[in-house]
């Protein structure tokens, strides 16, 4: 699993929260286990979307079913670590248009703590792993203050 390109911050990401939580979401979704020989970071590709590779993926174009799971997996970690933090369970609806456009949303009891709006999901990623981790960071901090400020609306 190591070589001798990782660092510590490598290593540090690979060992946070969110990145194991994403590691479980994805076995989850493999009934079969045709990943579970993948190491983390392999595991973890699909989700990092590059410049290179966007210019390779057509402006226009409908997302398979592969691709609206991996949305999902995002999605559904998020949600698995407000649940974590605080101790309500949080819903995550992601629902989506055969063309790839829709919305994500989570909720926690009666509150909506995540509206995102999607947009050519057949492209969904992000530039590293680091950056996907900053952004369930803010999705994540964002929600939980939600919820502080509103616990009855969230123990609904």
């Amino acid at each position: 699993m190591t070589d001798s390109n990782t660092t510590d911050a490598d290593e540090g990401l690979l060992q946070s929260a969110f990145v194991l939580e994403m590691v479980r979401q994805m076995r989850a979704i493999d009934p079969y286990g045709q990943s579970d020989t993948l190491a983390t970071r392999e595991l973890l590709e699909p989700f990092v979307m590059t410049k290179e590779k966007k210019r390779e993926l057509p402006i226009i174009g409908d997302p398979d079913e592969i691709v609206v799971a991996r949305v999902k997996v995002f999605y559904n970690a998020i949600s698995a670590m407000i649940e974590a933090e605080c101790g309500l369970m949080a819903v995550p609806l992601v629902n989506l248009t055969h063309e790839g456009f829709g919305r994500a949303i989570i909720t926690v009891g009666k509150l909506v703590v995540m509206d995102r709006t999607l947009r050519d999901v057949h492209r969904f990623g992000f530039p590293s792993l680091s950056k996907m981790k900053d952004e369930a960071d803010k999705i994540l901090s964002v929600a939980l203050a939600l919820v502080g400020e509103h616990p009855r609306v969230a123990g609904l």
